[in-house]
């Protein structure tokens, strides 16, 4: 358990007793939250509309301390009690009541764009889904847990940026999951680690890897086929999904591609590391990332003009 949200949950966890904070206090408390623990939000702050800024922090916390609370506290049935909690702040924050200084500067949210409670609930099964199972059997559960894991956050982005409807969220939806895959391929080794295989059964069975390899952590011919077979696959929902960056407020679709681009650009590290994601973890560097935001700024200049 990390000792700083440790320290968090003791004070502002299920049995605190502190009082409600003012709007600027939590906001600025979802400020800190965001910028200490997301490393791309730096960026994403530079290019984001400054009255967009702190609601953006308010959502981001929100997931924050709901991963934390499903991953930080020891699993299994404890954190899905203080999971359950954080349904109820939830929806004591859409009562008009809410407690937790995340709650109060997503209130504030709330109102303000209009969201509906269910991608912020819908999280909520992902991080309980994560408790309860480590495998997936077939590619269309991984898809399901996908659909409660990122697709939510891509209709709260809509949402404040005041343009959700059911075309753009199926776009949204596209991009999301691209993004959720490739952080699974990324992180094979990480999850592996921690008891989690998100390669799916039906995949491996395909391809001819077995639970052995599994466990020995092999990159055999084998592996390097049913990874090539994923990045590709996710790739395409990338590509799918990239019509967005065109239907979404002008003033935002920096943001949309540069998010689009770094996942192809992780599906890039992959392959030109052989598949081999047993041996090295896929990164871009500060410099890679950079180029992302130059990109994706010369191809809005590019749509301006054209």
């Amino acid at each position: 358990m990390v000792a700083d949200f440790v320290a968090e949950l003791h004070r502002y966890g299920p049995e605190s007793t502190v009082a409600p904070p003012p709007l600027a206090w939590a906001r600025r408390y979802c400020r800190r939250l965001a910028e200490s623990h997301y490393e791309n939000f730096t960026v994403a702050s530079l290019l984001l509309p400054r009255r967009l800024l702190p609601h953006f922090h308010a959502v981001y916390a929100y997931c924050r301390w709901a991963d934390d609370l499903g991953d930080e506290t020891g699993g299994g049935t404890r954190a899905l009690t203080l999971l359950a909690w954080w349904r109820e702040e939830l929806h004591r924050c859409y009562a008009g009541q809410p407690r937790h200084p995340v709650m109060v500067a997503l209130a504030d949210t709330i109102r303000r764009f209009a969201i509906p409670p269910e991608p912020f609930l819908d999280l909520l099964v992902a991080f309980e889904q994560d408790q309860r199972i480590k495998r997936y059997r077939t590619f269309e559960q991984l898809l399901e847990y996908c659909r409660y894991s990122a697709n939510p956050v891509g209709h709260l982005v809509l949402y404040l940026c005041r343009c959700y409807d059911a075309e753009r969220a199926a776009l949204a939806d596209c991009i999301c999951t691209g993004l959720q895959l490739a952080n699974f391929w990324q992180d094979v080794r990480r999850d592996f680690d921690i008891g989690r295989v998100y390669l799916p059964d039906d995949h491996r069975q395909r391809f001819g890897y077995d639970d052995d390899d599994l466990r020995a952590r092999r990159c055999t011919p084998a592996f390097v086929e049913l990874m090539r077979f994923e990045v590709a696959q996710t790739r395409a929902l990338f590509y799918r999904g990239m019509p967005l960056v065109d239907r979404v407020p002008a003033e935002v679709r920096l943001d949309i591609e540069l998010f689009l681009r770094g996942g192809l650009a992780i599906l890039e590290k992959i392959e030109r590391i052989g598949y081999d994601v047993w041996t090295t973890r896929p990164v871009l560097s500060r410099w890679e990332k950079a180029a992302l935001v130059a990109r994706a700024g010369l191809g809005g200049l590019a749509r301006r003009w054209l």
